[in-house]
């Protein structure tokens, strides 16, 4: 017992590690709900901020006195300055407990408190009258998942920005190198690398532009909605004093001008910025799917690109390299598809005034938005930048196609220009062998209509 201390709170007396910020609430989901991973540190450090914002706007406001909400705020200080390792000790609770994030928040308000005691024991700071007053776990929590989503978002448009970047120094770099197109896996006609990497920067540019473009629907807080909706305990005004500060440190023009009742009982916002996230995650499946083909080989496959080696890519054959990063960003688009299918169920969940989907909804969303940031900066630095194209290859690919014949179709017709393609690919001919042999082009008819360079429109 002597590792050990009691409390009580409503339901009667609670052994608690002695040495633990924690109280009652707090020991008692951490023996309820074990299962699953840590509630996100970035959701812990935003009710944090919320809490001190609550108290400088209780203090502002009359609410609570001042010597009370310069303790609160100095104890929230002291637990923000620690390294997240170090704050985790303190908030043990996991994502599956109840689903409106309840027992995270009275975390926060017990360990706020016995921070506090620790800080003046002559000075009371009650977990529930004073580190929560004026809030809800319903309207709270809800704010926090807003906040850290939008900080996420900023920081997964800067490196999707980064990508598009890198991206658009190949795409200048190799404007004029010709290679060959391919549709339905098929020869087709000719494109530079250029214009074939300025497809995946468009693609890349609009979903950054539609996730710009939904920002907004992430600044409006729950904060003032109490229990709800309809504000019960919370001081006029107490919300856009939060709003405000809480802006100031995230730097994000937060307000509280918000639907209270929309903001406890439905996260469309976190859905269809998820679903934005995900129209990412699907291009970036796509591009790096076709660079990760294009550089396969070296020596059985298109190997028209040449990847860095970043490491050995094989425990048994010597010499292998993998594109691993194409690898790491193809996997976590699959993982941000499934999150997509657990933030939309769980932005449909929920009875009446509040949905009790919460935590599990913003641990998926900060997920899929940590794996895209990450590993598009990855695949940016590590196999983009080091991107190289086999000339050669490409050249010698262009000359055996047989689908440049296209740039025949306007002079001799298609039916005639068929006959030649299959003509060379029967007879295993170059194209412009059997164009000649068919006596409806001349071979400076053929070098003159057949100038792949040309066929790609790079000059118009």
């Amino acid at each position: 017992m002597s590792e050990f201390r009691i409390e009580e709170d409503t339901l009667g007396e609670v052994k608690i590690p002695k040495t633990a910020l924690w109280g009652p609430q707090t020991e008692r989901s951490r023996n309820n709900f074990p299962t699953g991973r840590f509630m996100p540190i970035e959701i812990i450090r935003a009710l944090l901020q919320i809490k001190k914002a609550a108290a400088q706007s209780n203090m502002e406001l009359n609410q609570i006195s001042e010597a009370k909400g310069k303790l609160i705020v100095e104890s929230i200080d002291t637990l923000l300055a620690l390294s997240d390792e170090d704050l985790r000790k303190d908030f043990p609770l996991k994502v599956y407990q109840t689903g409106s994030g309840t027992q995270t928040n009275m975390n926060c308000n017990e360990v706020v408190a016995h921070q506090a005691a620790k800080l003046n024991p002559e000075l009371e700071i009650l977990p529930n009258d004073d580190v929560n007053k004026g809030q809800s776990s319903n309207d709270i929590f809800p704010t926090a998942m807003n906040i850290v989503a939008a900080d996420a978002v900023a920081k997964l448009e800067e490196s999707a920005q980064h990508l598009i970047d890198e991206l658009k120094k190949k795409q200048e770099k190799y404007w004029r190198v010709v290679k060959i197109g391919r549709t339905h896996l098929q020869d087709a006609t000719p494109l530079t690398f250029g214009q074939e990497v300025s497809g995946w920067v468009s693609a890349l540019e609009h979903d950054l532009e539609y996730l710009k473009q939904l920002d907004g629907t992430l600044l409006e807080l729950a904060m003032g909605g109490t229990a709800v909706g309809t504000g019960l305990n919370a001081a006029p005004g107490f919300a856009d004093v939060i709003a405000e500060k809480v802006g100031k440190v995230y730097g994000h023009e937060f307000t509280a001008k918000s639907n209270k009742f929309y903001g406890l009982s439905h996260h469309s916002n976190l859905n269809v910025v998820h679903g934005a996230m995900k129209t990412l995650a699907d291009d970036l499946m796509k591009i790096a799917n076709d660079v990760r083909f294009l550089a396969s080989g070296p020596r059985a496959g298109y190997d028209e690109l040449n990847i860095p080696a970043n490491e050995p890519g094989s425990s048994i054959m010597p010499g292998k390299v993998n594109p691993t990063q194409a690898e790491a960003i193809t996997m976590a688009a699959v993982r941000v598809t499934g999150n997509d299918v657990v933030v939309g169920m769980a932005s449909s969940q929920g009875n009446f005034e509040m949905n009790v989907y919460k935590p599990v909804l913003i641990e998926a969303f900060l997920e899929s938005a940590d794996l895209l940031a990450g590993t598009m900066r990855g695949f940016a630095d590590k196999m983009i930048s080091g991107l190289t194209v086999n000339e050669d290859r490409m050249k010698e690919l262009v000359d055996n196609s047989l689908m440049t014949v296209t740039a025949l179709s306007p002079h001799i017709g298609y039916h005639d220009s068929a006959k030649i393609a299959q003509k060379a690919d029967k007879e295993g001919t170059t194209l412009r062998e059997a164009a000649i042999a068919s006596g409806k082009v001349t071979p400076e008819q053929f070098d003159e209509w057949v100038d792949p360079l040309k066929m790609t429109n790079i000059d118009r």
